[in-house]
């Protein structure tokens, strides 16, 4: 279990053109989550709605996602492979055709979010094993490397190319291009072979459910108390307790013989563990970055989506350009030493970002900050996906992939949840005692104030707040502008937070990495990332 089984597969001609589609596919995956951060400003004017309602769908699409990943890994086996990636793409291909025509935040949240994320849920494991089906031998290790690729490529280009098409011609005419995509995917569906599943079909529902709800209970919480809402200590129990109940049924249900969800044995080797929770923390500081700088950049500097794209391409291409040079000159290095130095940079470039914040006239501040940590985040994308499956051996590395793009996709949306909601909540407790300190507004004033940030708090540009107070005195407009240009950026320090909080957890992962052998390698470990 804990050692990679090592099997010669036959040589097969490479099939450029499938090979192509697969990645895609997951160009297309990619680019959506940073076409819509890039776009914030420009949806939020466009369907007259709030920040904290887009930021809020955005995590709703990666929280259904992670929360049915596992199922539609199963779902996969059971209907076919080939079957469960077609309707994934669909799915996928729904929610960026309603994006094209959406007139309200309820349709992105109903077809974008939650139709698109359970597309997503199919797409990615059923990819994987379609993949590991349809290549053999050095085809399949240069298919694996072509579909990641993409995926770093798609995280490098998308800001700065979801920038351009918002800027020039619409936010919705990017989604059309994802549509377009989808449909030359699909259009060589022919050429892909389905993959039989020679395993147990019997299901185990209960697992499922207590997946769905763990998951799904931790993030929803976070995003309910950003809204606003009630029930958030029940739902964050009912998350907690789930979680636990998952590990205690998973674990009977493989002592009595049982099929289960998934297999708790692949948890007995410690690299896994220690590998999973590193991709986990990982996704959390990325998602953190990804909705603080975004509304940083459009509700603070107040730049357009071009500029916002330009702005965070540090990030994304250093990213990008470590992942590629690391992954091909890491040489005899240990894994757990670059992982540890990619937290370490992760974490110092968040750090760095936190007494910019205030004192940021233009993105170019901001490039230093997000080269160090993009540097970082790379070399962890260069090896955490091999450090987490080298050990797995090649009968359970579908099994062992899906679990650790779970952990990926749930760390995303919880990074953004979280940051979020933080970040709105600081917004509303700073904004709330300035104006209660003010010696110009009011006390009526101020418990407008108060009331107002209790039921919305929001981000919001100083362009935005000053058309929506013109009926006020001068004196009193110059008064809440100023509150405003002061609490936003404490808020979004505090949102920083996050990131940085998952990098020194991450830091101290990689330490307990260090203490262990070194994994063997696998080309069963050669899986894009979730």
């Amino acid at each position: 279990m804990t050692e990679p089984v090592s099997q010669t597969a036959p040589e097969a001609p490479l099939n450029m053109r499938l090979a192509v589609l697969l990645a895609m596919a997951m160009f297309v995956l990619v680019v959506d989550t940073s076409l819509m951060n890039v776009s914030i400003s420009a949806v939020v004017d466009d369907l007259d709605t709030t920040v904290s309602n887009v930021q809020s769908a955005i995590a709703l699409e990666a929280l259904v996602s992670a929360a049915f990943i596992l199922i539609g890994s199963k779902v996969g086996d059971l209907i076919g492979r080939k079957r469960a990636y077609v309707l994934g793409l669909l799915g996928y291909s729904v929610g960026a055709l309603a994006m094209t025509v959406a007139q309200s935040v309820t349709a992105i949240v109903i077809f974008w979010a939650v139709v698109g994320g359970f597309g997503a849920s199919l797409l990615l494991p059923s990819m994987q094993a379609l993949i590991h089906g349809n290549f053999r031998g050095a085809a399949q290790a240069k298919v694996y490397a072509l579909v990641g690729a993409a995926a770093a490529i798609a995280a490098a280009v998308g800001p700065l190319l979801g920038g351009f098409i918002t800027t020039y011609l619409s936010w919705r005419v990017g989604f059309g291009l994802e549509v377009v995509i989808i449909a030359i995917v699909l259009s060589g569906i022919g050429l892909v072979q389905d993959v039989p599943y020679t395993g147990s079909r019997e299901v185990d529902p209960i697992g499922a459910v207590l997946s769905v709800i763990g998951m799904g209970g931790l993030v929803l919480s976070v995003l309910v108390w950003q809204e606003g809402g009630e029930s958030v200590a029940a739902l964050l129990v009912a998350g907690v307790v789930a979680m636990g109940s998952l590990v205690y049924w998973l674990t009977r249900r493989k002592r009595d013989g049982k099929p289960t969800l998934l297999d708790p044995d692949l948890f007995r080797s410690t690299l896994f563990r220690f590998g999973v929770s590193g991709q986990l923390l990982q996704q959390v500081a990325l998602g953190g970055l990804m909705i603080a700088l975004p509304i940083y950049l459009q509700m603070v500097l107040e730049y357009n989506a071009l500029e916002s794209g330009l702005s965070l391409a540090p990030l994304s291409l250093s990213m990008f350009a470590t992942a590629l040079i690391a992954g091909k000159r890491a040489g005899t290095r240990r894994p757990s030493s670059i992982i540890r130095l990619g937290f370490v940079l992760l974490t110092v470039g968040v750090a760095s970002l936190l007494p910019i914040v205030p004192r940021a006239s233009s993105g170019w501040w901001l490039f230093v900050p997000l080269a160090i940590a993009g540097t970082g985040l790379g070399l962890l994308v260069s090896q955490l996906n091999n450090y987490t499956l080298s050990p797995i051996s090649e009968d359970r590395v579908s099994e062992a992939a899906g679990v650790n793009s779970a952990a990926g996709s749930f760390g995303l949306s919880f990074g953004l949840a979280f940051a979020g909601a933080i970040m709105l909540a600081t917004l509303s407790f700073t904004f709330t005692n300035q104006a209660e300190d003010s010696t110009v507004l009011s006390p009526a004033q101020q418990q407008a104030v108060a009331s107002a940030l209790e039921h919305d708090a929001e981000i919001m540009a100083n362009s935005t707040l000053t058309e929506q107070i013109a009926g006020q005195p001068r004196d009193v407009q110059a008064e809440i502008l100023r509150i405003n240009t002061e609490a936003r950026p404490v808020a979004l320090q505090v949102a920083l937070l996050i990131p940085l909080l998952a990098g020194c957890l991450g830091l101290l992962d990689a330490f307990r990495m260090g203490r262990l052998p070194d994994p063997a390698p696998s080309k069963a470990a050669k899986v894009p990332p979730g």
